[in-house]
């Protein structure tokens, strides 16, 4: 079994230990739109105690090592597997997800932006968040997908590289949406809701934790894999 360092990077980290990205979260560690640059510096720039996060890591791994897990290699999956994959499960989750969540943070905004100023702030973030990702699904689904599993079955020159110039602009939005993320959780104090919360609260900022963690899957999987390998 191998031993992490602060050598290796975030996003090879996630494809050998995909529960590595809770620690990852816990620690604002980008493992998905910057997630390709060694730990180190990510430590060195957030001064982090990588030592004591390495330890934590390497400890959770050696116990999930032991334990009966199948890992995905997802650099192996044909091409337009992948892409379905990324279709039939994350851009569906964001269909279902997104106005429906929608509604949750309108309505804990609309009860509890009097007294708590950051819920507007939370309302167009999330706004802005369902824009950007909506968007994006619909460009990814009927433009550059379709070039994709047409480059898995008759390759060219000339259409990889019209899909590396659109994989650029997908890559810059995933940082947008990226940095949205990153600033409902800090705004939410972490998707930690206040001690005398509602249910409805609750639920909200359950249900943005999921939606962050599940977007950081997503994003890590298109960057880091599907865009990589071409």
């Amino acid at each position: 079994m191998s031993t992490f360092t602060a050598e290796d990077k975030p996003a090879e980290i996630i494809k050998i230990y995909p529960k590595a990205s809770d620690l990852f979260k816990a620690h604002m560690i980008d493992f998905c739109c910057g997630g390709d640059k060694p730990l180190h510096e990510t430590f060195e720039d957030r001064d982090l105690d990588g030592e004591a996060i390495l330890s934590t890591l390497n400890a959770e791994y050696e116990d999930w090592s032991k334990e009966d897990n199948e890992v995905i290699d997802w650099d192996q999956v044909p091409l337009p597997e992948l892409v379905d994959h990324i279709v039939y499960h994350h851009h569906a989750y964001l269909k279902q997800e997104l106005p429906t969540l929608r509604e949750f943070v309108a309505r804990v905004f609309q009860r509890h932006g009097m007294d708590q100023p950051h819920l507007k702030d939370l309302y167009r973030l999330y706004n802005d968040f369902q824009i950007e990702m909506e968007e994006h699904s619909l460009k990814e689904e009927a433009e550059v997908f379709p070039l994709i599993k047409e480059y898995a079955t008759n390759p060219s020159e000339e259409l990889l590289e019209k899909i590396r110039i659109a994989n650029g602009e997908l890559e810059e939005e995933h940082d947008v949406t990226g940095d949205i993320l990153k600033k409902m959780r800090i705004i939410t104090n972490g998707f930690e809701p206040p001690v005398n919360a509602c249910g409805t609260y609750r639920v909200t900022y359950a249900r943005l934790e999921e939606l962050e963690s599940e977007t950081f899957q997503h994003v890590h999987l298109e960057n880091n894999v599907l865009f990589k390998r071409l």
